[in-house]
């Protein structure tokens, strides 16, 4: 990816690098000083990531916690601001530790500048997988 590609663009090459489980690659895609924060965060989760390292070391796990198989449904919204896009999406597959479904809707707000993310606010609903959920957690804590 380069600094002129298009923020819709980049994060549906970070969607695909996702399903591909290639975190490191997800994580190329981060500004050095990148934000990564998740307001419905629940209690002993981290709200905020500063830094591209912090992005990181909290997703290095996520393919032993969660296996992605599709994200069957992708809307981006482009926003007055060029730079920043809302995208509406479900992930879907399974959690590792139960071998249950995983379905989940999204809302992110992100915000791409020089081809890179600077900051992530993701809208998940923790409690959709709370016991899956607090284990990544604990992990990544």
């Amino acid at each position: 990816m380069s600094a002129s590609t298009a923020p819709a663009d980049l994060y549906r090459h970070g969607l695909r690098l996702l399903l591909d489980k290639d975190i490191p690659a997800w994580v190329d895609l981060w500004d050095e000083n990148g934000i990564f924060e998740f307001p419905f965060a629940p209690e002993d989760w981290p709200k905020r990531l500063e830094g591209k390292a912090a992005v990181a070391d909290y997703m290095r796990g996520y393919p032993d916690h969660i296996d992605l198989h599709d994200f069957p449904y992708v809307e981006i919204h482009q926003t007055t601001a060029p730079e920043t896009i809302v995208v509406e999406m479900r992930g879907v597959g399974r959690l590792v530790d139960t071998d249950s479904p995983f379905d989940m809707s999204y809302i992110a707000v992100v915000t791409i500048k020089n081809g890179l993310i600077t900051r992530y606010r993701d809208y998940w609903n923790p409690l959709a997988v709370q016991n899956t959920a607090a284990d990544f957690a604990g992990s990544n804590r």
